[in-house]
């Protein structure tokens, strides 16, 4: 139950697709598993039937009737509270083992400038790529965010990690700036 004290409404997708070429079951399989779906079995796969996964959804059952498989939606809401609950849990279970990877990166994203820092590596190429890694980490805690509808614990988090990784790219920058702007005679 909600903190609403609604059941949860869930969309269970049953997809069947031919043994080969495999290269179909894969490209379902990542939309799904891109979007944040719950595994449930071969095949057999569930979200919460909110808006953030609705266009996921329509493509992964797009890619099945391309490929001449069977994509069939049900609804469902758990027969039991505590079905509901179980649901529930196994889906924010999966949240925060994403959320935990999420942290994990943002710890390799700091060691990452700690060592350009160390090496004094202050070019304005490394500063662009520690900009377009801080980028990624930013779309991947959105997408994160917009898939974690019941609040895994750790979200909270990761978003003061990423703060603290935003912050960190930024004292990097102003380092790359300063070393690129020092003239000589400021060095003595």
């Amino acid at each position: 139950m909600t903190a609403d004290n609604r059941r949860v409404r869930w969309l269970v997708l049953v997809i069947r697709l031919a043994a080969e070429p495999s290269r179909h079951r894969v490209a379902v399989w990542r939309e799904l598993r891109k979007v944040g779906a719950l595994s449930l079995g071969q095949g057999i796969w569930a979200v919460p039937d909110v808006a953030a996964f609705a266009d996921g959804v329509r493509r992964a059952i797009a890619l099945a009737e391309r490929a001449e498989g069977e994509a069939v939606t049900l609804e469902a809401v758990g027969r039991e509270p505590a079905d509901a609950a179980r649901f529930e849990a196994m889906f924010t279970a999966a949240r925060q083992e994403e959320w935990t990877e999420f942290l994990a990166d943002c710890g390799k994203y700091e060691a990452e400038l700690a060592k350009e820092i160390r090496q004094a590596k202050f070019t304005l190429a490394e500063l662009e790529e520690e900009e377009q890694s801080l980028e990624r980490l930013r779309r991947w805690h959105r997408d994160l965010t917009v898939r974690d509808v019941f609040g895994a614990p750790t979200a909270a988090e990761a978003g003061e990690r990423l703060r603290q990784c935003a912050g960190a790219c930024e004292d990097y920058a102003e380092r790359v700036f300063r070393a690129l702007h020092e003239t000589p005679q400021d060095s003595r």
